[in-house]
């Protein structure tokens, strides 16, 4: 089994999406059909566990990603903006002949609510094989998605036969994902897939009954401008926290910087409470500027930026429905 020298490893290793985005901002939404110029225009690097990597490497985490890169000026953009933000990408696989994923996103700037349009060519599909013991067995936390299912399942059998923690991101249902999720220690999706995934329409309900049946220690699902909620397995109970009220310009990558928040939080040992909150906080300040990595890149989000969110007694946006049966 292999084995890793000191200087070799990592806070956290990502396996997943990458992609570059390119930025429309528009003064609103038209109608249906309509028509409306544009006032501004930009690449911005993304993808899920590519901005989760970044934002853990932010917060000066040591830290890898893991995934397939495009040959285009795409491609060129993301692994520069990988680069430059301090991630190792030894182990990042360059598609030759091959564009990036890409994704346009229009923001509305009246409310900085955004709308996604993305492609992923099937030449980047990251196959198990390319996955190897070493890569995963140096972290001492491994986060994935559950879009290249067989590989992100292979990486995360190497982290669980290693008794690392494994986190992951999932917001749509991805054949052969039942055999990933016993695998995962902690579970953040997005607020619809606990429902699809269990047939059961009380969110929080199907949030629980996930945790029971594949025996992970948190079930947890982000709420958009309302915050979290996370089922905690060995206590049997639920934790809310709310999301802040800030000046939104863009809600691209909020989520992605969540999780790479939840990913510090993790590694800090915070109790599951601090850990939702901080990474509320990191995901409202990258909203404050705009592209996936916009807070991180203009300065807004920073671990002393988020202690002060927290602390300023800020307003918090609740969902009822959830606020109103959680203690928080």
């Amino acid at each position: 089994m292999p084995t890793c020298e000191p200087s070799a490893e990592f806070d956290v290793v990502g396996v997943g999406l990458n992609a570059t985005d390119t930025i429309l901002i528009v003064p609103r939404f038209p109608a249906y059909g309509g028509k409306i110029p544009f006032t501004r225009e930009f690449y911005s690097a993304g993808g899920q566990v590519a901005t989760a990597m970044a934002t853990c490497a932010h917060l000066g985490l040591r830290t890898k990603y893991i995934g397939a890169v495009g040959d285009d000026e795409r491609g060129r953009i993301r692994m520069e903006s990988l680069r430059r933000s301090g991630i190792d990408i030894a182990h990042v696989r360059q598609r030759k002949n091959c564009p990036n994923q890409s994704a346009y996103i229009v923001v509305d700037e009246s409310t900085g609510e955004r709308t996604v349009f993305w492609s992923r060519p099937d030449c980047l599909a990251l196959a198990p094989e390319e996955i190897a013991d070493e890569q995963i067995a140096c972290a001492r936390l491994l986060h994935i998605d559950g879009h290249d299912t067989p590989a992100v399942e292979r990486a995360a059998r190497i982290a669980r036969g290693r008794g690392i923690p494994v986190t992951v991101d999932v917001d749509t249902i991805y054949p052969g994902f039942d055999r990933v999720l016993p695998l995962v220690d902690y579970l953040i999706s997005s607020s619809e897939f606990p429902a699809r995934w269990t047939g059961i329409a009380d969110a929080p309900e199907a949030l629980a009954a996930i945790q029971r049946q594949s025996g992970m220690s948190v079930a947890a699902m982000t709420l958009g401008a309302h915050g979290a909620l996370a089922w905690i397995g060995a206590e049997e109970r639920f934790v809310y926290s709310p999301g802040f009220v800030v000046n939104c310009l863009d809600t691209t990558g909020a989520g992605d910087v969540f999780h790479g928040a939840f990913c510090y939080a993790v590694l800090q040992r915070m109790p599951m409470a601090d850990a939702l909150e901080f990474s509320n906080a990191m995901a409202a300040l990258n909203c404050t500027a705009y592209g996936a990595c916009g807070g991180i890149e203009a300065g807004a989000v920073s671990l002393d930026a988020a202690r002060r969110l927290m602390q300023s007694g800020a307003m918090r946006r609740e969902q009822p429905e959830i606020a109103g049966r959680i203690a928080r």
